[in-house]
């Protein structure tokens, strides 16, 4: 009956085991070990050698823009809004003010250490040695992309090469010459310590800046701005900071004063011309009454004066103010509109006051129009006069509508790198990678590593042999096979307790074969078939059974070795007739069975197997021998297994855990199948007991051996 059945069971999709997955972590935990602690090591060592980034912070207030005095009376006209934080902070990042910033502090001009001075300041930096720091107290480059290289002679003196030229100066001493202008106050670096000097475009350190300058609104609508910059150098930082933070306020107040003052040059302009303007207007009046004897103005009429005044006065003000916002908004804008709507309301309030006047009599019309000119005149020069002196007063104190809350300090502890952030990213980054990397062995990995792996293509497991430590241990220490068999020198191990069981499972599959001889045989070199072929003798003799073990391997048998035998005579002298069984086998008191070894090797092994003695040897040795256990080679690698399992009664096949794959062992079974072999079962061998095995079910081992003395 063949091994490989077919398989009722429905196949189930695949399904990420998170439990097997942890198991592998835990197999290989070595590994995942290593690669967590490597990954920790670069992070510690990026902060070592990682440049502190510290930030200063300052905090300014921007409260609501003063109204120019002219116009501060039409604030309830209009309802005009002040203009977001957004447009501050715009303001603040603008070249004008970080180019004000930059001019002031020279930041074009670099001094940067060069790569083996950073690698010496990181170091000192651990053992507090010197900084390796150049005090400058002024340094000036007359061209911008000027590349200077600058050397610390010792504590007080230093060189400076540029292109052509070398200069060479002393701490506390001005330096001069070829475009560069310097003074070092302290030089606090090792000597042959180099800086690279450089000026970049002034262009190019406003974006500098602009990178690391931040700003953010406290709260909203609070008008409170948070500045922020980051930089390497604490007391620089904070200096830019300030810096920026001084010309904002500058400018606010500037601004301020000059709106001022542009009103101021425009009332001067037109105070004469008013004040002409209302004399004639006067002169008009005092004129036209003489000529008609001081005609008086009824109740109504004066009521009439009143209400016309005050409407000229409110449109005199609307074309005061559409003078100022027509040079921020278009006529669409809202605050634009909602002007012109006014206008054309006091327009429409004129007319209607005109129509009332027009129905008068004429006398009363023209002093009712005298009378108003003169009072529309007197009032605009009289508002004229108080918004002077009001102007006079706004640009005597003017302050703007910015002031600095805050003046600008820098955080004592750096805000970057971040210590605990990094070795938390180091071990997680090593744990992700160390990981990844045994799931992607595993999921390589395409050695048989269960006996469900086989079950599933129908294959019978008769046994599962552990890897004997002991086997293992003894072969690293004296670096050659261990000679003798496992039931000797361990007879408690658990691979010996699996082949006892093995041997119950042998009787019981060779009840109903036609003779008693027993091949075992492997897909693949290395499966362990001598081992497990040699101790099941021995093993089987233990029960008083008469065995003969016989290695048919007739290339690289090496059975002889194991035994402390000689090489001929073997099998292949037997096949070759020059010996027979008497002469071949050799009793092996210790071990209670015989066994035959290969022979010479031959230069015709499967030629050998073929002739009809080895048919005659086994009929002979069956009349002799309870059982007759043949080694054979690999099925894959020769066909001298499908020759020999023949006159096999029962055939065995040894699978190496991890090595053999389950095509290996399917493509071994329908090759002797193909021969007419079959296969009764397979002995899983090798098995690594992992630490995975005790999270999945199934897969547990019982350790029941002999206790130590």
């Amino acid at each position: 009956m063949s091994l490989i059945t077919p398989s009722s069971a429905v196949t189930e999709p695949e399904t990420i085991d998170l439990l097997s997955l942890f198991a592998e972590l835990v197999r290989y935990w070595k590994l995942f070990l290593s690669g967590t602690i490597l990954f920790l090591g670069f992070a510690v060592l990026y902060l070592l050698f990682s440049t502190p980034i510290y930030r200063a912070d300052a905090l300014i207030q921007v409260e609501q823009k003063q109204e120019n005095a002219l116009f501060s009376g039409l604030k309830e006209v209009l309802n005009d809004h002040q203009p977001s934080p957004a447009s501050e902070i715009a303001l603040l990042k603008s070249r004008m003010i970080l180019g004000k910033a930059v001019d002031d502090l020279n930041l074009q001009n670099r001094v940067v250490p060069d790569w083996f001075t950073k690698m010496r300041i990181t170091l000192s930096r651990l053992t507090g040695s010197a900084s390796g720091v150049i005090d400058f107290s002024y340094l000036s480059l007359s061209k911008d992309n000027m590349h200077l290289i600058l050397t610390v002679l010792d504590n007080t003196h230093y060189q400076i090469a540029g292109d052509g030229f070398i200069l060479e100066g002393s701490a506390g001493k001005p330096l001069e010459g070829h475009g560069v202008s310097l003074l070092i106050r302290q030089i606090d670096a090792w000597k042959g310590s180099r800086f690279v000097i450089s000026r970049v475009t002034h262009l190019a350190a406003i974006a500098a800046l602009q990178q690391h300058f931040s700003i953010t609104e406290t709260g909203k609508n609070t008008g409170m701005l948070s500045l922020s910059l980051t930089g390497e150098n604490p007391s620089q930082i904070s200096g830019v900071l300030d810096s920026i933070s001084h010309y904002y306020l500058k400018q606010n107040v500037e601004r301020q004063s000059a709106r001022d003052e542009n009103s101021l040059l425009f009332l001067k302009r037109q105070l004469p011309v008013l004040r002409a303007e209302l004399d004639e207007a006067e002169d008009r009046l005092s004129a036209y009454r003489q000529q008609n004897n001081s005609v008086d103005l009824s109740l109504e009429t004066k009521s009439i004066l009143e209400q016309i005044v005050d409407v000229d006065k409110q449109l005199n003000e609307l074309t005061f103010r559409e003078a100022e916002i027509s040079r921020l908004y278009h006529k669409e804008h809202p605050v634009y509109r909602a002007l012109l709507e006014k206008q054309n309301a006091l327009q429409q309030e004129k007319s209607r006051l005109n129509g009332r006047i027009s129905v008068m009599p004429v006398t009363q019309q023209t002093v009712l129009g005298l009378s108003r000119k003169v009072e529309s005149e007197r009032l605009v020069y009289q508002q004229l006069l108080n918004r002077q002196q009001e102007l006079n007063i706004s640009r005597a104190g003017a302050i703007g509508n910015v002031r600095i809350i805050d003046e600008a300090v820098t955080q004592a502890v750096p805000v970057s790198p971040k210590k605990l952030l990094i070795v938390i990213i180091g071990a997680m980054t090593g744990m992700i990678f160390s990981g990844g990397l045994i799931l992607m062995f595993v999921a390589f990995r395409r050695g048989i590593e269960s006996t469900e792996a086989l079950e599933r293509e129908g294959i019978n497991v008769c046994a599962s042999v552990p890897l004997s430590l002991t086997m293992v241990t003894h072969s690293r220490k004296n670096k050659a096979p261990v000679e003798g068999l496992l039931t000797t020198l361990m007879p408690a191990d658990l691979a010996v307790e699996a082949i006892r069981s093995l041997r119950t499972n042998i009787y019981f599959a060779m009840m109903d074969a036609h003779n008693h001889v027993l091949m075992i045989s492997g897909a693949s070199p290395g499966a362990g078939k001598t081992f497990i072929s040699s101790n099941l003798s021995h093993i089987v003799a233990l029960t008083e059974k008469k065995v003969l073990f016989i290695d048919a391997d007739l290339r690289k048998g090496y059975a002889h070795r194991l035994f402390g035998g000689t090489e001929s005579p073997g099998l292949s002298d037997i096949l070759a007739g020059r010996a027979c069984l008497a002469q071949a086998r050799v009793s092996l008191p210790e071990y209670g069975f015989d066994y035959i070894g290969r022979g010479p090797v031959p230069s015709n092994p499967t030629e050998l197997l073929l002739h009809p003695r080895l048919a005659a040897l086994l009929t002979e040795a069956s009349s002799q021998y309870d059982l007759i256990i043949v080694d054979t080679p690999p099925v894959l690698a020769v066909t001298d297994a499908a020759i020999i399992g023949r006159y096999a009664g029962t055939v065995m096949m040894v699978v190496r855990y991890g090595v053999d794959t389950v095509q290996d062992i399917t493509g071994s079974l329908k090759r002797l199948e193909q021969s007419g072999v079959m296969v009764k079962g397979c002995i899983l061998n090798a098995v690594k007991r992992r630490a995975g095995d005790y999270y999945r079910y199934g897969h547990g081992q019982y350790d029941y051996s002999h206790l130590k003395d």
